[in-house]
């Protein structure tokens, strides 16, 4: 009977960490990915720093999301101060499962797509420098899934809890 009473933290805990881990590696992922193609148009063309900066960088924020999705979880389940003492069952436990679940798949495949979008831009603005704000356009149109899924997630724990 123990371990069943140990299961409703532990699902929390999983939910938590799979916000956190997957949005967070997807973005990782990304940016790296952005930083060796932007590395190689800087090589040509270091004025275009700053630009492509902005892009690299947008992709990170699925791991922000996760992140705060994370902290969400864990402070509005309980299980921040008490741990695993929490009187958490594990029908609730899967519950906060169900909630991390939007952030934790749209933000991940959304920091990989968003990517793209911008490693494709990072190319665009190469060639021509002016079409620096339609490509932020074109990346900020992906974010917006990513930001309906945090949405998501932050109305369902506030459901439970």
């Amino acid at each position: 009977m123990e371990v069943l009473d140990k299961l409703g933290p532990f699902f929390t805990l999983l939910g938590a960490t799979m916000a956190a881990f997957l949005p967070g590696y997807g973005s990782a992922k990304s940016v790296g990915r952005l930083g060796q193609t932007i590395n190689g148009v800087l090589s040509e063309q270091p004025e275009l720093f700053g630009r492509a900066l902005i892009l690299q960088a947008l992709p990170g924020t699925q791991g922000i999301y996760g992140l705060l999705t994370f902290f969400l979880i864990l402070t509005r389940s309980g299980l921040m101060g008490s741990g695993f003492s929490a009187n958490i069952t594990w029908y609730q436990g899967l519950l906060w499962i169900a909630a991390a679940l939007p952030i934790t798949i749209v933000g991940y495949l959304s920091a990989i797509d968003q990517a793209k979008v911008c490693e494709t831009g990072v190319s665009l603005i190469a060639k021509r420098s002016d079409q620096h704000a339609r490509v932020i356009v074109l990346a900020v149109v992906v974010e917006t899934y990513a930001i309906f899924a945090l949405l998501a997630s932050v109305l369902a724990i506030f459901s439970l809890s």
